[in-house]
């Protein structure tokens, strides 16, 4: 007589659900403003800083490479810093999206937003 009762039940578990995700998802944007990572480059002459969002936020370079001749490896080291800060961001970002998911029984690598 009242089936219909317990998928309304099950409809506003999920709802419930998807409401705490989306507050977690939100936080998590935040706190990636907030998350640094460290990518390096000629063995750690080069240090690149960014958020987990992947905003650069300083440099840290070795004196010893600054040698007007080698201009151009100079800027090849920093490039490869900033792009190794950017690969771990990107990396911590998605290690932090799967602590969501998977705090929801949700696969890992599931992919969101959707």
């Amino acid at each position: 007589m009242f089936k219909g009762l317990g998928q309304m039940g099950d409809m506003a578990k999920m709802m419930k659900a998807a409401q705490e995700m989306q507050q977690k998802m939100a936080s998590l944007q935040e706190d990636m403003h907030n998350l640094m990572v460290t990518g390096e480059s000629g063995a750690g002459l080069v240090k690149a800083t960014c958020t987990a969002k992947g905003e650069l936020k300083g440099l840290d370079i070795d004196p010893s490479i600054f040698n007007s001749d080698d201009k151009e490896v100079v800027e090849d080291l920093i490039l490869a810093a900033i792009k190794d800060a950017q690969t771990k961001a990107t990396k911590k970002a998605q290690e932090e999206m799967g602590k969501i998911t998977e705090g929801m029984g949700l696969p890992k690598d599931m992919k969101l937003p959707f």
